[in-house]
Order: C-alpha cells, then sequence, then structure tokens
C-alpha cells in the first residue's frame, strides 16, 4: 500500500468537492523580514507598527501578499502539484489584516473543469478561502490551473463557472478603524494622493530586477509550493525550472512602489494572467496603468484599481497586433489598493 502522495490529475477533480489542505502555518515577524529581503518592498504600513497605528490599525499587519502566498502555497499539493501552468486569478478579496501570532489554514471548493481539446490535461476552477485560527476568512480568491491527466479517462462533464470581471467598491473589507485622515506622506515616501492619478495614466516604474535561482527556490520553499516545475529541473523538456508566479507578483508590486507608494494596501484582486513564463536570469521590470478610482467609508481612505504588468520589455507595451501577449510580457495584474484621498 503506498503512502506516498502522487498529486491529483485533472480526472481526480469533481466539482462541488471541498478539499481541505494540510499543515496550519503560524505566522511570525520571520515572515515579514524573509519578504522583504527577497523583494524590495517598502510600503509603510507593511513596514513601521507606529505608521500602522497611525493609521488606525493595532501594529504593522503582514504584507497582503505574503498573506496570498501563505495560503496559495498550501493548496499546491492537492490543487497544482501535477500542474502544468497557473493560468489566472478572479474574485479574490482580502477580508482582514494578518497580524504575527495568526495562525492560517487554507480550503478550496472545486467550481469547474474543462478537459482540453488534446486529450492530456484539463483545466480545474477552485475557489480558495484562507482562516485565521478563530475560523475567520482572511482572504478568498478563485484560481484555474491546468493539469496532466492520469491516463484516457473519459472526459467529466463541462462546468465553466461564471465569476466577476471586476470586484465592486461595494464589495472592499476595509480593515476596521483604518483611516488615513493624518497620513505622513514624507514617512510614506511620495506625496501622490487619489487625485493626483488619473485614469488611463501609465507609469513607468522604471527599476528592474535581475531574478536569481537561489532567491526563487528560497521564496518557493517559503511559502510550502511544491509544484514540480518549480524545483525539478527534468520536469521540463528544456530542463528549466519555472519561477513562481507569485515571485513575479510580489517583485512587481515591490517595483510599483516608485510611483505608487501610498497605494498602501491590496483589498482586492479582479483578475490576471501569468503570460509567459519566467525563468532565473530575467531581469523584470514593471509598469502601472490607473484603471478607475473609488471612495469608501473610512475617513480619508479612497481606492485605486491598477493594472500591473510585470515585463522583460518596454513600459506600455502588452499586446501585439494579433491581440496576444507579446513575449516579454510575465504577468497581466488587474488589482485594488486603499490610498489616502
Amino acid at each position: 500500500m503506498t503512502k506516498t502522495n502522487a498529486g491529483r490529475f485533472f480526472e481526480d477533480y469533481v466539482v462541488g468537492d471541498v478539499i481541505t489542505h494540510a499543515v496550519p502555518r503560524t505566522i511570525s515577524g520571520g515572515e515579514r523580514a524573509m519578504y522583504h529581503a527577497l523583494y524590495p518592498a517598502r510600503g509603510a504600513l507593511y513596514s513601521s507598527d507606529e505608521f500602522a497605528r497611525a493609521s488606525g490599525l493595532p501594529a504593522s499587519p503582514i504584507d497582503d501578499l505574503a498573506t496570498f502566498h501563505t495560503v496559495f502555497g498550501k493548496t499546491v499539493p492537492d490543487v497544482s502539484l501535477n500542474a502544468v501552468a497557473n493560468l489566472g486569478y478572479a474574485e479574490g478579496r482580502w477580508l482582514q489584516p494578518v497580524y504575527p501570532g495568526d495562525t492560517l489554514t487554507s480550503q478550496s471548493e472545486v467550481i469547474g473543469v474543462k478537459q482540453n481539446s488534446n486529450g492530456k490535461s484539463g483545466v480545474v476552477w477552485v475557489r480558495t478561502t484562507g482562516r485565521n485560527q478563530r475560523s475567520e476568512a482572511v482572504l478568498s480568491y478563485v484560481r484555474w490551473v491546468m493539469v496532466r491527466k492520469r491516463g484516457q479517462a473519459d472526459a467529466p462533464e463541462t462546468v465553466i463557472p461564471e465569476l466577476a470581471k471586476t470586484v465592486a467598491a461595494a464589495d472592499f473589507v476595509v480593515p476596521n478603524g483604518l483611516t488615513f485622515k493624518d497620513y505622513d506622506f514624507a514617512q510614506a515616501g511620495e506625496t501622490h494622493r487619489l487625485g493626483d492619478y488619473a485614469v488611463g495614466e501609465v507609469i513607468d516604474h522604471v527599476d528592474g530586477v535581475t531574478i536569481e535561482e537561489a532567491e526563487h527556490m528560497l521564496a518557493t520553499r517559503l511559502w510550502q509550493n511544491t509544484a514540480k516545475v518549480h524545483f525539478d529541473a527534468s520536469n521540463r523538456a528544456d530542463g528549466k525550472r519555472l519561477i513562481y508566479g507569485g515571485h513575479v507578483i510580489s517583485l512587481a508590486r515591490a517595483l510599483s512602489f516608485n510611483g505608487l507608494a501610498n497605494a498602501q494596501m491590496i483589498v482586492a484582486l479582479n483578475g490576471g494572467a501569468h503570460a509567459n513564463p519566467c525563468f532565473a536570469g530575467d531581469t523584470v521590470r514593471a509598469w502601472s496603468e490607473v484603471l478607475d478610482v473609488a471612495e469608501t467609508a473610512a475617513p480619508g481612505v479612497g481606492a485605486i484599481r491598477l493594472r500591473l504588468v510585470a515585463t522583460k520589455g518596454e513600459a506600455g507595451v502588452l499586446r501585439g497586433d494579433d491581440g496576444k501577449y507579446v513575449p516579454d510580457v510575465l504577468l497581466d495584474l488587474d488589482y485594488w489598493a486603499l490610498m489616502p484621498v
């Protein structure tokens, strides 16, 4: 009787199944320090307890994407261990801050399946919820992933979920007590507030970072992501290890500080695509496009909707004449962040 886990294959997923993911994780200041060591993250709210308290929070929360990676990583052995690629995201919402000392768990519901025409793989949609030690939801999102088939089993009935194109401003969860009425722009690093940004504006974040194999391995282990394509060089015909998409997300988000230092907290993820593979040695740059702005009920707090693009090429270049992503584009992410008005 085998005791090891070979991971699920496409034919193992049934719409309606709920998967409870293993290994709860208690978050400490170590995760924050490691996150800031891996990425050039400088958001004031996530760096300073005093800045956070001045903004109405009890202390500095863990970076929103560190929460995402922690919750996501737990799903990998059950959802994407045998993945070909992680394809996209939708309906993501950060439901409350995570602080050092909180213990996170993950659970996913299978909400869609569709076999690919080649009969060798299929797409699986799951809705994942991360909870703290009080069983309170801290994060919820949908993702879809291409997974290999084990054999030649008959294709299951196709179910493609209907997903919202954007998270409505009315559905944002602003942390209790958050206020930007007395926001310290000097400590935050820039003077730009919500009214300084125009819909359609493109911001070149200027800086670039060359990804190293070692830092990617460290990051992927930190989030307990066990997907074979990230660790096993024999898993791909080209002998390369694929850079974890979340690593590219965090790197691009950190680079966006230059021009968007006051986009402090991510509250929603509208959609996202890992447009092309990323490998060690690639130099990643980032640019953002302002898509929308919105009000919130919190004092002095507005929201800005941004397209964040990670690229090896030029700012502002996204798709070719054929409508497809140009080869240099690695990530196309659509999210809402809170910003002082």
